[in-house]
């Protein structure tokens, strides 16, 4: 049994009743929507012509949203209905990412994820879901798909049936027929500031501007969009600067200890033995709080662990950074002790979980299926290299602070100068290739290559020009080579401020940038 909807564009007046009855019967708030209607308009005045569309939760087969949710908050019921759990959410807001069709909302009232769930309640008693009743064209057709005699499984079988975004690979159960493909795909529509019968807040107004400004006016294709004159509000950029700055933090907690284990030959006391494992907690305990902060139901954060959905990387990336912190406070109680033969013990755990802990999202951001800027291969590479720049810096800075400790007999004496400063330009460079060749190369997704626009030539490329590029890679590289050649250690130490800077820069704008195209 697969539960599933056909809607029938042909008929659909737009008339909203499905909204209506929706909200009614499911209690949604204001301001949130289960299912809607959305207007597009092609054509000039007055060869203009007006589409609907009715746009909700597509019950996905292969449903990201169930994947990516770290407390098992939503799930595919043996129906096929993708349902939720309301009492289990933590409002992560990661199935508001992975979801492709902007289907997902946070309650201002549980402050917990929702949306359309088929209706369960009245399924499981034999009704039909609130907005097939109340359809007055009987537009909406609900029924279960692996049910050859039902009347939904023929119009799919027989009809010139479409579904949204099919190439994400979701396998959605929501058909339309009749509906124009610019209504269906958001890359096909021009945004607009403004609505009918609605104001569109100033926070999506500012977004949808910014797009347009990286939108083609003309050439092959320009003059096929079409303009979206009504929709509801979304929630413009669920993860905002606590996500970036978690990422930042978690380079550093793990690059500081990352490169401590690959440099530490010298002494275990001061810098190597006490200094990284400090600060690497420190920022470790930043990045755990930014997380927890960052949750809509931040009393829940422990459900991450006792009640886990073991395919989601949130869950997997709480034990990493737990296994993580453990190896660091082995180390610093090793470099208290001024016991070598401790820190020496948990040098390629210390290697294997900083890279893991560095590395983990990369494989997060990929669950977000719904941000196609995110997928790209090189996410992976660059939370490594950004580690090791971010770990070099910080170091680099805390060796004003902390000595290297006495060395062990025969052993070589490690010099911050002279290991971190190359280390960091060598980071940096490979940061650049990586940059280059992200924003730089052919993108064959529309999505992506407009974000990557956003960052090159629309509303970021001042920040990303000037700050992530010249302040955080071209300066620092310019400054370390001074010192090399001048011996002006106050050189290298502004490039590990400016290095820090720009990359807290760049993670900032790819958070932002992958969440400004629209999904729907």
């Amino acid at each position: 049994m697969r539960y599933g909807f056909v809607i029938d564009q042909r008929r659909c007046i737009g008339c909203h009743a499905c909204t209506v009855a929706c909200k009614e019967e499911n209690r949604v708030p204001l301001g949130a929507f289960r299912t809607w209607v959305k207007y597009v308009e092609r054509g000039t005045f007055p060869q203009t012509r007006r589409y609907f569309s009715v746009l909700r939760c597509n019950h996905c087969d292969d449903a990201p949203c169930v994947t990516i949710c770290p407390t098992v908050a939503l799930y595919r019921r043996p129906d096929g209905i993708v349902d939720f759990d309301s009492s289990r959410c933590v409002g992560c807001k990661g199935c508001m990412q992975a979801c492709p069709y902007d289907a997902l909302y946070i309650d201002p009232d549980t402050h917990t994820a929702a949306k359309c769930n088929y209706c369960a309640h009245r399924v499981e008693v034999g009704l039909e879901p609130a907005c097939v009743i109340v359809c007055p064209e009987q537009a909406i057709i609900a029924g279960d798909l692996d049910d050859p005699a039902s009347t939904i499984a023929r119009i799919v079988d027989r009809e010139p049936v479409q579904v949204r975004k099919a190439e994400q690979g979701t396998r959605p159960k929501v058909f339309y027929l009749g509906a124009d493909a610019s209504a269906l795909s958001p890359e096909l529509q021009t945004p607009s500031d403004q609505y009918l019968w609605a104001q569109r807040p100033r926070e999506e107004v500012d977004l949808v501007r910014m797009v347009t400004s990286v939108q083609p006016r003309s050439g092959p294709g320009a003059g096929a969009l079409s303009r979206s004159v009504y929709d509801v509000p979304h929630q413009v950029r669920p993860w905002g600067w606590r996500v970036a700055a978690y990422l930042w933090t978690k380079s550093i907690a793990a690059g500081v200890l990352l490169v401590a284990a690959l440099a530490g030959t010298g002494g275990w006391g001061g810098l190597l033995g006490i200094g990284a494992p400090a600060i690497s907690l420190l920022f470790l305990i930043l990045t755990t709080a930014l997380l927890i902060l960052d949750l809509k139901r931040a009393d829940r954060f422990a459900y991450v662990l006792l009640k886990p959905n073991w395919r989601s990387w949130l869950v997997r990336g709480a034990w990493i950074l737990m296994a993580f912190g453990m190896v660091a406070a082995v180390w610093l109680i090793g470099g208290l002790s001024d016991r070598g033969d401790i820190v020496s013990a948990v040098f390629v755990p210390a290697v294997l979980l900083a890279l893991a802990a560095a590395g983990y999202s990369a494989f997060l951001f990929g669950q977000a299926e719904g941000r196609d800027f995110w997928q790209s291969p090189l996410v992976l590479p660059h939370l490594i290299v950004a580690a090791l720049a971010a770990g070099s810096a910080t170091l680099l800075l805390a060796s004003l602070v902390w000595r290297t400790g006495a060395p062990a007999a025969g052993r070589y004496v490690f010099h911050p100068a002279d290991v971190l400063g190359p280390l960091m330009v060598l980071s940096l460079l490979a940061n650049a290739v990586l940059l280059a060749i992200e924003l730089g190369s052919h993108h064959p997704v529309r999505d992506v290559a407009k974000a990557a626009m956003l960052i090159t030539r629309g509303g970021y490329r001042a920040r990303f020009w000037a700050g992530v590029v010249l302040a955080g890679t071209v300066a620092p590289i310019a400054f370390v080579m001074a010192d090399l050649a001048l011996t002006l250690p106050a050189l290298s130490q502004l490039a590990a401020v400016l290095t820090l800077g720009g990359l807290w820069l760049w993670e900032d704008l790819w958070v932002k940038a992958g969440q400004s195209i629209p999904l729907s």
